[in-house]
């Protein structure tokens, strides 16, 4: 039994009682339009070039996309000897796809058998190639400039940003970079340039004269911060240029001149240069080249700073680095520092020991703060100190002019910074040993390290310096049998973070160990162990500067 369907078709019924879905026509068995012109508009209206070539290769239609993209083929054509030469090799092989250029335009072509031959389905991809071509000449230009901008961004030091400069631009944007700059002073004022090519195992670095500059176009103006719009040319003279370039190289086809701006200045110029046979910069690469040449214009300066700033913390570390300490007779002096980890972050850490008429006076503090607000504080202490030594000596009543001094000061106020300060008067007594008075101004207790190797701390106590003018101080006295040894050291000993595992403080209770672990051994030997121990906890880490300064009296 069968059921009728709407279209005229008619199938079995399947057990279940549902008609089963009906059987579509082949392709071979839809009718064909009886009218030619039918079948040629139809052909014509397609958007790909069809060809239909015989068993033998002769071409036997074409439609009006096919004429307009293929006109070397018409009817009667043997492909595979066509003047299309890929598309012949393709006939000839046997192949099944074609890409080829043909008369500016960019096509792909699939081969299909026919029941009498076969047709070439060919269509027009130029817009669609310039598309991705464009995609992937962004996505490679916004990953040069990722490479840039990392590389450029760790450059801290001159020289290697300008290696950095030089380097990158090849063989991505040039076949030679030449970056020609102005060193800082004290150097002569002659344009320094630095030269990478392709294949060079490194930079070559020189210096040129102003006849450079004139000789090459637009070069004058980078170097004197001309922000137009950078231009290449073709066949320019460049008769001063050609001394700088590799051997070989030949003559250059193209050169592209760059200003390296920054925000206080020009910083010097970069220059891309390119083979005769490669061809010259388009709007996209000029562009990228401009973009490129400002930022290693800002890291040079930044880089430039940074090492102004370098050179300045250098300057003033070396000039409050501690003094060498003075020989005293029935005494032994020993002193450690360490500077802060970071070169830029100054410290004020410092000792100080000033022979007197009865012995010594030691001072050791730590001004608070980094910088060079804390460098101008240490340097105006250890000065104070160094003139009221003069008129008094007696370490409660010298901290507490020294508190009055800084406070006196004009810009006390506005400055609101203090020390903490320990300050020690050393005297000889007849049976050898040392009468130590102290005075502290809010410093950490010294240590008292005993013949017997016990470890006391010594309570001293009182009130930053130069905080309060209504402050007080606070005294103490210790002796100290020969042998024996007082260590007064700076916070950045305890303050120290380091360890095995996480981040933690060294510690007073570390430092009472360490200390206990090296008594009896003289006083350098002490603090340089001392030193050693605070280093391996410390392990490469950060950290504040660090001062040590132990006295003992010397052996009989």
């Amino acid at each position: 039994m069968t059921t009728a369907r709407r279209g005229g078709l008619a199938g079995p019924v399947s057990g279940g009682g549902q008609a089963s879905r009906p059987r579509t026509r082949r392709p071979a068995e839809s009718p064909l339009p009886a009218d030619s012109r039918l079948a040629r508009e139809l052909l014509d209206g397609l958007a790909e070039a069809i060809v239909t070539t015989d068993p033998a290769g002769v071409v036997t239609l074409v439609n009006a996309m096919a004429v307009e993209l293929l006109p070397d083929l018409t009817p009667g054509t043997d492909l595979a000897r066509c003047a299309i030469d890929p598309l012949a090799h393709a006939t000839r092989s046997g192949a099944d796809t074609v890409d080829l250029e043909h008369r500016g335009r960019r096509l792909r072509g699939v081969r299909r058998a026919l029941a009498t031959g076969c047709a070439w389905y060919v269509r027009d991809i130029t817009e669609e190639q310039a598309r991705t071509d464009a995609l992937l000449a962004e996505r490679s230009r916004t990953a040069f400039l990722a490479q840039a901008g990392s590389r450029l961004g760790l450059s801290l030091h001159r020289d290697q940003t300008l290696r950095t400069a030089a380097t990158l631009p090849v063989p991505y944007l040039a076949d030679v970079a030449l970056v020609v700059h102005r060193p800082p002073p004290p150097a002569e004022d002659q344009p320094h340039w630095l030269r990478y090519a392709e294949g060079e195992r490194a930079p070559t670095t020189g210096i040129g004269t102003w006849a450079l500059a004139d000789a090459v176009p637009g070069l004058a103006e980078a170097l004197d911060g001309d922000a137009t719009d950078p231009s290449p040319w073709l066949d320019a003279e460049l008769a001063h240029l050609a001394d700088l370039l590799p051997d070989g190289f030949g003559r250059p086809g193209t050169v592209l001149v760059s200003p390296m701006l920054s925000a206080g200045g020009p910083a010097g110029a970069l220059l891309l240069i390119r083979h005769a046979e490669r061809p010259g910069f388009d709007q996209r690469e000029i562009e990228l080249a401009r973009e490129f040449a400002a930022r290693a214009g800002a890291a040079l300066a930044a880089a430039d700073l940074y090492g102004e700033q370098t050179h300045l913390a250098r300057v003033l570390q070396h000039s409050l680095l501690p003094p060498e300490l003075p020989t005293v007779p029935g005494m032994r002096l020993a002193g450690g520092y360490r500077a802060a980890g970071d070169s830029l972050r100054i410290g004020g850490d410092f000792y100080d020991v000033f022979r007197t008429a009865s012995g010594a006076l030691f001072a050791l503090g730590d001004v608070c703060g980094k910088g060079v607000g804390a460098a101008v504080l240490t340097g105006r202490v250890r000065q104070s100190l160094q003139t009221l030594r003069l008129v008094e000596q007696r370490p409660l009543e010298l901290i507490e002019l020294l508190n009055r001094a800084l406070l006196d000061a004009p810009d006390a106020a506005r400055r609101s910074q203090f020390t903490t300060l320990l300050l020690g008067g050393l005297t000889r007594e007849p049976d050898g040993g040392l009468l130590v008075t102290l005075a502290g101004g809010g410093h950490p207790s010294p240590l008292v390290v005993r013949a017997d190797r016990t470890v006391e701390p010594v309570q001293v106590g009182g009130m930053p310096v130069g905080a309060f003018a209504t402050a007080r101080f606070a005294a103490a006295q210790v002796r100290l049998a020969p042998g024996e040894v007082l260590l007064a050291y700076t916070d950045g000993v305890t303050e120290a973070r380091g360890g095995p595992g996480e981040l933690a403080m060294f510690g007073d209770g570390r430092l009472l160990s360490a200390v206990r672990s090296v008594a009896g051994l003289p006083p350098a030997v002490l603090v340089e162990r001392l030193l050693q121990l605070v280093d391996e906890w410390l392990d490469g880490q950060v950290h504040d500067d660090i001062a040590m300064l132990a006295v003992a009296a010397a052996p009989a």
